[in-house]
């Protein structure tokens, strides 16, 4: 009997001492992103993950993998599928694996005039998007932008009709993407981002839409060394988790890490807008020969461009998506007009 009480004992204490250990072990979640090493949407995402280790219930340990560790955006949606990654910080390309709806906040070119358009129509759309997110298995832990895509081409780019001449990057996947271009007589090649720089250089492709941080980071400039200062598109994105793992934190975990989410939006769009002015002083430094956009020019590509939107709206992005953003503009612009 002695002996029995002293296992019991014994066994009361381990549990004591080791059971908290394991009740306060953090939850893993890993996150991949296409971001370099480094940068600012890399940091950004480490110092959400100081803040989620600091959430309620234990916190929350966030591995990063930049850099497309994990492989492209669709890889990653994928991963994320099958559960091998959690959550992802995705531009719209990725973010359309899951639902398309989202490439109306992007793939409309020149439709924006002006960043705080991007913003009005973000916020605007931003709970239909993230309830069909939802539905699709993903919470939307946060919505932004890097700011404004421009091309970057490896002979001079001024007309819509020098691109003509050029083979252009496109997303590797894309094919609706690739058919609106090829419908306007541009020359797109599928290829993922991984491949662009060895592309540039061994001339499978002469220009690229892209940001001008991204340019600088990948060393894109080097041999694709003129930009056109047109707006083409903001880079638009968000950070997604998999509702399967949302639902294992608690309500108050869950609160402290959309915040820390939303605290990395905001960091991310602040710094990424004002590091792609930054980008390009640097390359112009470098040798980078930047066509200015005059208003005429921004005419003549307004013009051309135009004529895409009746083949990209059912096409590239749902109808009813590619209208409200055309009547959130007009809304927008109106409530501007009318300010004194």
């Amino acid at each position: 009997m002695r002996h029995i009480l002293v296992c019991l004992c014994a066994f009361f204490l381990t549990t004591a001492l080791i059971g908290p250990l394991f009740a306060q072990a953090p939850a893993r979640v890993k996150l991949g992103t296409l971001a370099p090493q480094g940068t600012s949407l890399h940091r950004a995402m480490l110092t959400m993950g100081e803040k989620w280790r600091k959430a309620p219930g234990g916190g929350v340990d966030l591995v990063v993998y930049p850099g497309g560790n994990q492989g492209s955006e669709a890889a990653m949606v994928s991963r994320m599928r099958v559960g091998t990654l959690q959550a992802a910080l995705l531009t719209v390309e990725g973010l359309a694996e899951i639902d398309p709806s989202v490439k109306a906040l992007q793939e409309m070119p020149m439709m924006f005039r002006s960043l705080d358009e991007v913003d009005y129509v973000r916020e605007k759309m931003a709970p239909e998007l993230t309830r069909r997110f939802q539905e699709k298995g993903f919470v939307v832990l946060c919505w932004g932008d890097a700011g404004w895509v421009h091309f970057f081409s490896k002979q001079p780019l001024v007309h819509p009709s020098d691109l003509k001449k050029m083979k252009i990057f496109s997303w590797d996947g894309d094919v609706n993407q690739e058919a609106v271009w090829k419908s306007g007589g541009f020359r797109p090649v599928p290829l993922d981002m991984s491949n662009v720089l060895p592309s540039l250089q061994t001339g499978m492709i002469d220009a690229i839409a892209i940001i001008p941080f991204q340019a600088l980071a990948g060393q894109f400039y080097g041999t694709a060394r003129h930009m056109l200062a047109i707006n083409w598109v903001p880079l638009a994105g968000g950070v997604v988790i998999t509702k399967k793992t949302w639902d294992s934190f608690s309500p108050a975990t869950q609160q402290a890490l959309l915040q820390a989410g939303r605290e990395a939006s905001e960091e991310i769009k602040a710094k990424s807008r004002s590091e792609s002015e930054q980008a390009v002083e640097a390359m112009k430094k470098r040798g980078l020969i930047v066509q200015t956009a005059t208003p005429e020019l921004e005419a003549e590509w307004r013009k051309e461009v135009e004529q895409f939107y009746p083949k990209i709206r059912g096409r590239m992005v749902p109808a009813d998506k590619f209208d409200e953003v055309q009547r959130l503009l007009r809304e927008y612009r109106a409530q501007k007009a009318s300010r004194p």
